[in-house]
Formats: C-alpha cells, sequence, structure tokens
C-alpha cells in the first residue's frame, strides 16, 4: 500500500471542529461495511487507507439529517486523500494521482503504525 503525502493547510479550518481525533497527515482507513439508511461515504472508498488532507469543521451529521432528525451531535469532517493504486490496484492507469474525498469522522479509523507504508 502506497499513501499519498500530504502538505497540511497553513490556515486553521474554517469551521470549529471541537475535538477532532485526527490530525492532518495522520494515516486512515475508511470503515467497511454496510449500514441501512441514508449513507454518505461512498462505496468505493470504504476497506480503503488514505492520510488526512485537513481538517473541514464540525457539522450535523447528514446521514441523520436526511431522516428530519437533528444531527447532533456534530459530527467532524475531514478531507482526506487516497491514492488511485489504493483505490484502484495494480491496474491503476495513473497510480501516484489521487482523489480527494470529504469523509465524517465516524466512518474513519486509524491504521497501525506498520499498515502505513
Amino acid at each position: 500500500m502506497t499513501l499519498p503525502e500530504v502538505t497540511p493547510p497553513g490556515f486553521p479550518p474554517p469551521y470549529p471542529a471541537g475535538a477532532a481525533r485526527f490530525a492532518p497527515g495522520a494515516a486512515v482507513r475508511v470503515r467497511p461495511g454496510d449500514a441501512p439508511g441514508h449513507l454518505r461515504t461512498p462505496w468505493y472508498l470504504r476497506g480503503r487507507a488514505g492520510r488526512i488532507e485537513r481538517i473541514c469543521g464540525a457539522f450535523a451529521n447528514p446521514e441523520e439529517l436526511a431522516y428530519h432528525r437533528d444531527g447532533q451531535p456534530p459530527r467532524v469532517l475531514y478531507r482526506v486523500r487516497f491514492t488511485m493504486a489504493e483505490l484502484w490496484g495494480p491496474g491503476a492507469e495513473q497510480p501516484a494521482d489521487t482523489l480527494d474525498a470529504e469523509i465524517f469522522e465516524h466512518w474513519l479509523e486509524p491504521m497501525e503504525t506498520g499498515d502505513a507504508a
């Protein structure tokens, strides 16, 4: 697995982020699996590893808002960077190219130190 390099932005998150669990540059994996209902995490990212590019802020949970609930407590939103090699495997046309996706904290888990290459 090859994780992308990131240069964290030189400014604080544009919105309050509360107690963010991850810092820019941290290696994370998107939780695999399924859940019933309205989900805001693309299937092709589930189970994949990336790096936190930035903290976007804390917002109401859109998975709850979709059902006309209040979305509380707020969830921290991150921009996570993935390599094409991580997403599409050895057949990736440009393996070093990257994709950034904004993913809420409850979909992310820390990677073990030995997992990140």
